[in-house]
């Protein structure tokens, strides 16, 4: 989701959790859905264990609206959505998916498909960091020019610190980008914008507002922690996230595409977006420019190992985790470390949100990890406000 975006995305989420607490299109299409058990890792473990009983039949079992899930797939797909793939887990698990993977032969959509996971990368870039905290050879309060020393032109008189950076509070500038709209980046999809180019336009324009002043969303923040790590550890940002946090999880089906290679590899869904008023297969895209941002491609499922990793202490201490979850003392602050706070029906959720175009991306969980919900849904909607998808496909697992 783009910063823009973003903050619409917010203020209507916020007042919802309040009262919660075209011309591809050449077959006629038979919606397909299916829901079920889901296999879930458990608070206590990251491997699967099997769910006990079906969510058709305990509507509310574990505290979560299965039935209003189900009715959300049912109406896929429609004239936004394509294919939607859902997994929610905790005390009570379930999972279900709808829709198609291609619009063009209607072939039914596939449960462990493969998407763009978007800006949900970030969750892995903050693990990666707090992990070198935990080592001491990262210093969260370090000015972020220790590690690059380079970085900072002189107008930069207060560096920001890693801290700042994972907090979105850093005061950096959005860096180069291939255009603001889809349909405008949609003509450079081929093109490649190293990171390196990105923080270069970044820190030419000075800081936004000094260090810790504004939490400002944005994935300038996460660029430049891409850029740390790999300073730090003399290795790519790319193989860092697989050993130290793909591979311990067991995330077999997430990484990243090979440099500005625009295909998802493996099985996957087509995606589409309105181009020109015409909806337009928008799956082939280089997004290398995103990079510890949001280039990362995953499989719900992954995701899910993900938050129980995350959560249960197994990528970032104990300790570090608290911070990591700490919302910084800023007027308008919601994030901690790449987390999102909300409040839903008096509980306290974290989650982080990723949008490419043709794929939109959730995952959020509880502390206690009571309660988690994944989805990947292909939508032409995916750049717009989030909001309408996440009322449809995430609140109801949150419902009590």
């Amino acid at each position: 989701m783009t910063a823009r975006t973003t903050a619409r995305a917010r203020a209507r989420a916020t007042a919802v959790c309040a009262l919660l607490g075209s011309s591809l299109l050449l077959v006629p299409l038979a919606g397909t859905a299916a829901a079920h058990p889901a296999a879930v890792p458990s608070p206590a473990a990251a491997h699967p264990v099997a769910a006990s009983s079906p969510a058709a039949s305990a509507p509310r079992a574990g505290g979560f609206d299965a039935t209003a899930l189900e009715r959300a797939l049912a109406e896929v797909p429609d004239g936004d959505v394509s294919a939607a793939l859902i997994r929610v887990g905790g005390k009570g698990s379930w999972s279900g998916s709808a829709g198609v993977r291609d619009l063009r032969t209607g072939a039914p959509a596939l449960p462990h498909a493969r998407f763009r996971a978007g800006s949900t990368t970030k969750v892995v870039t903050a693990a990666v960091v707090l992990q070198l905290v935990a080592e001491r050879r990262v210093d969260l309060d370090a000015p972020v020019s220790r590690y690059l020393p380079d970085l900072l032109p002189p107008s930069f008189t207060e560096p920001p610190t890693v801290r700042h950076l994972l907090t979105y509070t850093s005061g950096l500038r959005p860096g180069a980008s291939l255009g603001s709209t889809t349909e405008e980046m949609y003509a450079h999809r081929f093109e490649t914008l190293t990171p390196q180019e990105v923080v270069a336009a970044s820190v030419a324009q000075g800081p936004a507002h000094g260090p810790g002043e504004r939490q400002e969303y944005g994935n300038i923040h996460y660029t430049v922690l891409g850029m740390l790590i790999e300073a730090v550890t003399g290795d790519s940002y790319e193989h860092q996230a697989a050993v130290r946090v793909f591979r311990p999880l067991g995330m077999r089906h997430t990484g990243f595409p090979g440099g500005p290679d625009p295909r998802v590899h493996g099985p996957h869904h087509r995606a589409y977006a309105d181009i020109g008023g015409r909806t337009t297969d928008v799956t082939e895209w280089n997004m290398s420019d995103r990079w510890a941002a949001g280039d990362m491609i995953s499989t719900t499922t992954d995701l899910e190992r993900l938050l129980f990793g995350v959560f249960g202490g197994k990528v970032v201490p104990r300790s570090l985790l608290d911070q990591m979850l700490t919302v910084p003392d800023v007027d308008g602050a919601t994030y901690g470390m790449a987390l999102e706070r909300f409040v839903i029906d008096g509980r306290e959720i974290w989650g982080k949100t990723g949008s490419r175009p043709g794929y939109h991306t959730v995952l959020g969980a509880t502390r206690d990890l009571s309660r988690t919900v994944v989805y990947s849904v292909n939508a032409k909607s995916a750049r717009e406000d989030g909001f309408p998808l996440v009322q449809r496909f995430a609140l109801p697992a949150f419902a009590s």
